[in-house]
């Protein structure tokens, strides 16, 4: 579960997010909506412990992470969050397989088995058989699925996802957060998604509007 208690955050002496307070049980699917400049991809990132709040308070599952040290930040975030960006953020030099099995290597897992388990989560998305192939030799559907297992491999209990949909075309687009949407369900996997596009949202359990700042139910 993650809960923020009164969250702002300031640029420049600009408020970018004001009073936030939200909770987020273990499980639901979550879309975030709002026009570019709202504050959106901010909130995320205080939810995904990339950020820290000028004031409030953030809790994952009961735990207080607002004033954590940057290594105890690195080190939840690694445990708990999984993270799937419209960009990819694939490194081009490894192949599939040692993309998705990156994160556990800052486990200390040994490689072959951090290769096995990557490539059990490339069969889960449908892509056990591209593992050795590299980022430009994958299509952007393909490439975002690679990423979506990355983020899976370390078993988070929570995946958040900036515009995962925002670089595919409309049908690999709607592909990729039926697959999401699937994990959710299976898995338990609280998903988090921001997103341009209403009818995505529509299809998650619960929806919120970031405006001037502002959080609301959508």
């Amino acid at each position: 579960m993650i809960s923020l208690a009164n969250v702002s955050r300031f640029h420049a002496g600009r408020p970018v997010l004001q009073d936030i307070d939200l909770m987020v049980p273990s499980g639901q699917s979550c879309a975030i909506i709002g026009q570019s400049g709202s504050g959106k991809s901010t909130l995320l990132n205080l939810i995904g412990l990339l950020d820290r709040p000028c004031s409030g308070r953030v809790l994952i599952s009961g735990i207080d992470v607002t004033a954590a040290s940057a290594d105890r930040r690195a080190l939840m975030r690694n445990q708990l969050i999984g993270f799937v960006f419209q960009g990819f953020n694939l490194l081009p030099r490894l192949c599939a397989l040692d993309n998705v099995a990156l994160p556990l290597s800052y486990r200390g897992l040994r490689l072959p088995v951090a290769r096995r388990l990557a490539q059990a989560q490339l069969e889960a998305v449908g892509l056990g058989t591209q593992g050795r192939q590299r980022p430009a030799d994958l299509s952007g559907g393909q490439r975002q699925r690679v990423a979506i297992a990355r983020a899976l491999v370390t078993e988070p209990r929570m995946l958040v996802a900036d515009e995962p949909t925002g670089s595919l075309d409309p049908l690999t687009g709607t592909r990729v957060l039926q697959l999401l949407l699937e994990l959710n369900r299976e898995r338990g996997t609280t998903l988090l998604m921001v997103t341009h596009d209403l009818s995505l949202a529509q299809q998650m359990q619960r929806c919120l509007r970031v405006e001037n700042g502002r959080l609301s139910d959508a």
